[in-house]
């Protein structure tokens, strides 16, 4: 397999990056962390820009300190939102695709055929910001840009090592040898010039050891996590997201998974609490066609067939910083203020108490849940302002038909 490097002004680039949306509130490390752990190829580098991370390992050319050339390209390109494009690298041909500031492509191919092949297939998404290939293919529309034009002019952004742990491992082999060959030597005592043993002061081998074990122990501490002391009691209003945090990863989610695959209908998108997810229902295209454009255009998500005419995609989503919030008023009040901020707006809602029970040793709590269901055609971060004066707020899935182009909206409020 080809090395996913190339070389543009005496300068090494990093290609063939494996590209998710960053959730907000998720650092760039602590993310890549989580894709390695799941993915089924062992990345060892990661490369967080702007609101994406990418990943890739050694095996592939790449190593710590390298800049990315994909981060490079879309920097140079900064007015564009979205754009695809495919540059000649020497006798290589890379091809880079962005939609809606996501890198969904990035890869360096061998020949002329496969990459024209691939870019075709991309070509048939609408609405391309720009296009850019060599001008012997005779694309319409598009223009050629030379590697040399835009490189070394993006964000100086080098890829890092996704964890510390190999770097301490060296250090806690040494410590094990530095002890063995200490004890070793206080083991066999070597006579001075006289031919007498020298004496050993017991209480500083002591002292030796006491440090030695003190030393190993805090390098392992940085490679083994804490034992977390777990709460015998918690509540579900203690670990809320911010609410527009929320609204903005579920719209970005639902743009990720909703990608026009050729030959193949949008038929609705759900973001819950775990995962977001779409389907499609098939027109004109096949199931291969599904698999090998939709994994171009998603790659990293879970693909099912429900039948021969329905497809499956699913990705998990990104964990958001918490927050404890309980809104201050009671349950019914609640329930009114709700109903007039919709009545307002002349909007039907659908609204309900809950009093969900929690045993806490041997007395019974209530948590009040008002639950809420509305339709509207405002997007996420514009509808979830109809709750900025309450806490407590938590939307539970928001869902996306293509037929009725309508959003679903689940929330609810935990209230005292």
């Amino acid at each position: 397999m080809i090395k996913q490097v190339i070389t543009v002004n005496r300068k090494k680039f990093a290609t063939g990056l494996f590209w998710q949306p960053l959730g907000v509130g998720n650092t760039a490390q602590n993310y890549a962390k989580q894709l390695a752990k799941n993915s089924d190829r062992k990345y060892s580098l990661y490369i967080g820009y702007k609101s994406m991370v990418g990943l890739t390992d050694t095996n592939e050319g790449a190593s710590a300190g390298m800049a990315s050339a994909a981060v490079e390209i879309v920097s140079a390109l900064s007015d564009l939102v979205s754009f695809l494009g495919v540059f000649q690298a020497d006798k290589d041909y890379y091809l880079v695709a962005v939609r809606n500031g996501v890198i969904i492509r990035d890869i360096l191919l061998t020949d002329a055929e496969s990459a024209r092949r691939l870019y075709t297939q991309l070509a048939e998404i609408p609405d391309w910001g720009a296009l850019f290939a060599p001008v012997s293919w005779g694309i319409p529309k598009s223009q050629e840009k030379n590697l040399s034009d835009l490189m070394g002019r993006g964000a100086s952004i080098k890829l890092r090592q996704i964890s510390t742990a190999k770097s301490l491992i060296p250090s806690i082999i040494m410590i094990i040898l530095f002890v063995i060959f200490g004890f070793y030597v206080l083991s066999n005592k070597v006579p001075d010039k006289n031919g007498k043993l020298p004496k050993i002061n017991a209480e500083k081998i002591a002292e030796y050891k006491r440090q030695i074990e003190l030393k190993t122990q805090k390098l392992t501490d940085k490679i083994l996590p804490a034992t977390v002391e777990q709460k015998s009691i918690d509540y579900a209003y203690n670990h809320l997201p911010n609410v527009m945090e929320r609204a903005d990863l579920c719209y970005k989610a639902i743009a990720f998974v909703m990608q026009p695959v050729v030959g193949w209908n949008q038929t609705y998108a759900k973001c819950d609490e775990e995962y977001v997810s779409a389907t499609f229902s098939r027109d004109f295209g096949t199931l291969n066609d599904f698999y090998e454009f939709g994994a171009e255009l998603m790659p990293g998500a879970f693909v099912q067939q429900l039948s021969e005419d329905q497809m499956l995609v699913r990705v998990k989503l990104p964990k958001l910083k918490t927050y404890s919030s309980l809104d201050e008023r009671d349950q019914n009040t609640v329930m009114r203020d709700i109903t007039t901020i919709f009545q307002q707006v002349n909007a039907k809602a659908e609204i309900r108490g809950v009093i969900d029970k929690v045993l806490n040793g041997d007395k019974t709590e209530n948590i009040y849940v008002t639950e809420i269901g509305v339709s509207s055609k405002l997007i996420p971060s514009e509808f979830m302002h109809a709750f900025d004066g309450f806490g407590g707020v938590y939307m539970t899935s928001v869902t996306w038909r293509a037929n009725t182009r309508m959003w679903n909206y689940e929330v609810i409020i935990y209230s005292k």
